[in-house]
């Protein structure tokens, strides 16, 4: 894979009724596709099990998972193809972040880890 590699944000739904042993698996796998094929996973952020807007398959809760990498275009195609014919992911969108997606992104990233540590002191500071 020659080409440049971009910045991607994939959000997809796990079949929530599935175990939960099934779903950590099931973002070990997307995860290592992404890292097999070249990729480099800036982030993976689990927002966990959440009730669906409208159901999906005739179901109403899916597993959340956000996950920001680096990739070369030809590897998108492939990914949503593994993803459409996998039948516990219930949707899935991946976006290619323009360069403002990728500031406002580092800077919320920033904020997130300030605020964590600013928390953290004030912990240490009252025990």
């Amino acid at each position: 894979m020659a080409s440049n590699k971009h910045t991607y944000e994939l959000t997809y739904i796990v079949n929530s009724v599935i175990s939960d042993e099934q779903v950590k698996d099931m973002v070990s796998r997307v995860t290592a596709y992404v890292t097999e094929n070249a990729g480099e996973i800036i982030e993976v952020d689990e927002w966990g099990a959440r009730r669906l807007a409208f159901p999906i398959q005739k179901k109403r809760n899916g597993y959340y998972v956000n996950m920001y990498f680096k990739a070369a275009g030809e590897l998108i195609p492939r990914l949503e193809r593994a993803m459409e014919i996998d039948d516990n992911i219930l949707r899935y969108l991946s976006l290619r972040m323009d360069p403002k997606m990728v500031r406002h992104y580092e800077a919320t990233k920033t904020k997130r880890a300030a605020e964590a540590e600013a928390a953290e002191a004030e912990t240490t500071e009252e025990a």
